[in-house]
């Protein structure tokens, strides 16, 4: 996979490329490069922003400024663009991020994430130029840096053997092999601490034992109210 994410902070990403799954992801061929869409703008002194039409407060991303960044880029108009890659804006009321969707998105060869900052993108970048928008929950960040990691995250732990043992991106929360819900209790060494036992079915070695456990608290867990 490929990733581009355009961001006025490229920086940001240099922590994140520096995680062990995101490195082993770099090892088997997969890329995630950040770009300053700040270095192909049209406007003086880096502006990327303006005023809201309208009035009201903050700046809101230009849209002659993101078509610079993403025709620079791929060298094509980016109405047409979209039509052959996943162009994702992160936006609070995009289409919220699960398991489902992390999984859809790791079988694409290629995606752009857009990091929006201040009040967000002119509403034509999301009309014309993106595929999908995307939230990864219910509130507003300072900007879509942090939401973009957290989408490159749940994506790139599921590409073959970024994780070392496959098997480690199978059975967790929300995931298809537990039916949407969330992942049973794990309890490792010691079996006893401060008389807080261990369940006996996991020290019993009855592999089949175990695993109804586990399918059963994965079930207790989903029919549990939220707090």
């Amino acid at each position: 996979m490929r990733a581009d994410v355009f961001t006025l902070f490229p920086q940001w990403f240099e922590w994140f490329r520096t995680q062990r799954h995101v490195e082993n992801a770099y090892a088997l061929g997969h890329s995630v490069e950040a770009i300053d869409f700040r270095e192909t703008t049209p406007l003086k002194w880096g502006q990327v922003d303006d005023t809201p039409f309208g009035g009201g407060a903050g700046m809101v991303l230009r849209v002659d400024t993101m078509e610079a960044a993403l025709r620079a880029r791929y060298d094509e108009d980016p109405v047409e663009l979209r039509s052959h890659r996943r162009v994702i804006a992160l936006t609070p009321s995009g289409r919220l991020l699960d398991d489902a969707l992390a999984t859809e998105l790791a079988g694409e060869e290629e995606i752009t994430l857009l990091c929006g900052r201040y009040e967000g993108f002119d509403e034509r970048i999301l009309e014309h130029f993106v595929s999908d928008q995307v939230s990864i929950g219910r509130y507003v960040l300072a900007g879509g840096e942090l939401a973009a990691m957290v989408v490159l995250d749940t994506v790139l732990r599921k590409l073959p053997g970024v994780l070392g043992d496959d098997l480690s991106a199978v059975e967790e929360s929300y995931s298809e092999a537990l039916e949407g819900a969330p992942e049973y209790p794990h309890y490792t060494r010691p079996a006893d601490w401060r008389g807080w036992a261990v369940p006996d079915v996991l020290l019993s070695g009855h592999h089949a034992r175990v695993e109804e456990w586990r399918r059963a608290q994965s079930r207790a867990r989903a029919e549990r109210p939220l707090p």
